[in-house]
């Protein structure tokens, strides 16, 4: 085909390449190809590869000893050579590993054209969606399923003289406290990640985390758990949100209560340094095994499925503390030996002066 024809082709779409030089034209083209971040590889007639724009020489320079990818693409090339378009999605070996989505189109002049996309964030955004609607159905209908069960119990036994009405209205209350702490989670996380910093302050150190231990010092002292916080310079300030800074300090705190053994100790100490704040929580809990550590802040994982269960912990736990974290220019990080416990620590860009 010549150029002339394919210049008339993109006028069609309100172009006028017809005013255009050829040269400029290629050139223009070839620069707005470029700038893509979806990779492009055209082919002649004859199947063999005619021109890469940077993203596809990227992709392909990276995944040149890829079996599965070059033969993919050949085939992808192949098919659409002789009319037949499709779609695949190919995973390759990092590290990191990504998903790459190949879409192969014929073109015109008996050539054709491959479109490479990494897709590897969509697909884990997907699957993260689809385990968020699996786990919060499981994690509301166990507690509701249960009031259910005890409400039609005090229905049918209520007028039986023996019947212990008040252990299962306990019950009751304890299952409706567990659906409240699920959603006012819910409704933490999705403020705390939709809304960034909402309130921009300078933020005492010392302020928050009396506040934040102060908060948890009534579950830790019903498990016969001390907290130690020593006193800490009250010149240390960071500048954000003190209610999320509250939150996930606290969030920290009732993680490691709830993992530790009755008359444990929970350290919070304070240090800085370079111009970061660092926050760290230490138990002498049960401990975190290395192939988990990696998933601890994801939205209900739990480490310990039975023992989460019987704490009443949400599993949102962590990954509010993760968003706070980014929220503030700061991050969240867990070392932990399993059987000797576990140290969370949130490191926090100090406010300049």
């Amino acid at each position: 085909m010549k150029l002339s024809r394919r210049k008339h082709e993109i006028a069609i779409t309100g172009i006028a390449a017809d005013a255009i030089p050829d040269h400029v034209f290629l050139t223009q083209m070839r620069t707005a190809l470029n700038a893509l971040p979806i990779g492009v590889v055209t082919y002649d007639a004859g199947g063999h590869e005619s021109w890469l724009n940077r993203a596809a020489h990227a992709v392909v320079d990276q995944q040149r000893d890829h079996q599965d990818m070059a033969r993919t693409m050949t085939s992808l090339s192949n098919k659409a050579l002789h009319g037949r378009t499709s779609t695949v999605l190919v995973d390759v070996d990092g590290p990191p590993g990504q998903t790459l989505e190949i879409r192969s189109i014929s073109l015109v002049n008996g050539g054709a054209l491959l479109m490479i996309e990494d897709v590897t964030e969509r697909i884990i955004t997907d699957r993260v969606r689809t385990d968020f609607v699996a786990n919060i159905s499981h994690e509301l209908k166990t507690p509701v399923g249960t009031l259910a069960l005890l409400a039609e119990t005090i229905a049918g036994e209520a007028d039986q003289p023996d019947f212990d009405i008040e252990r299962l209205a306990k019950r009751m209350v304890e299952k409706s406290h567990r659906v409240a702490r699920i959603i006012d989670d819910l409704l933490e996380l999705a403020k705390i990640e939709f809304d960034g910093v909402a309130d921009q302050a300078p933020v005492n150190i010392q302020t928050i985390l009396t506040e934040a231990v102060g908060r948890v010092n009534a579950v830790s002292g019903a498990n016969a758990i001390f907290i130690s916080s020593a006193q800490i310079d009250a010149g240390i300030v960071c500048h954000g949100d003190a209610r999320q800074l509250v939150s996930a300090i606290t969030n920290l705190c009732e993680n490691a209560v709830k993992y530790s053994n009755a008359g444990a100790q929970v350290n919070v100490a304070v240090t800085h340094e370079s111009g970061y704040v660092t926050i760290s929580v230490a138990d002498r809990g049960i401990g975190i095994e290395p192939e988990h550590l990696d998933r601890v802040f994801e939205r209900f994982y739990r480490v310990d499925q039975a023992r989460s269960r019987e704490t009443g912990g949400t599993g949102l736990g962590l990954a509010i503390v993760q968003h706070v974290a980014a929220n503030h220019g700061g991050e969240v990080n867990v070392v932990s030996t399993p059987g000797e416990g576990s140290t969370f620590s949130l490191r926090l860009p100090m406010a300049r002066g």
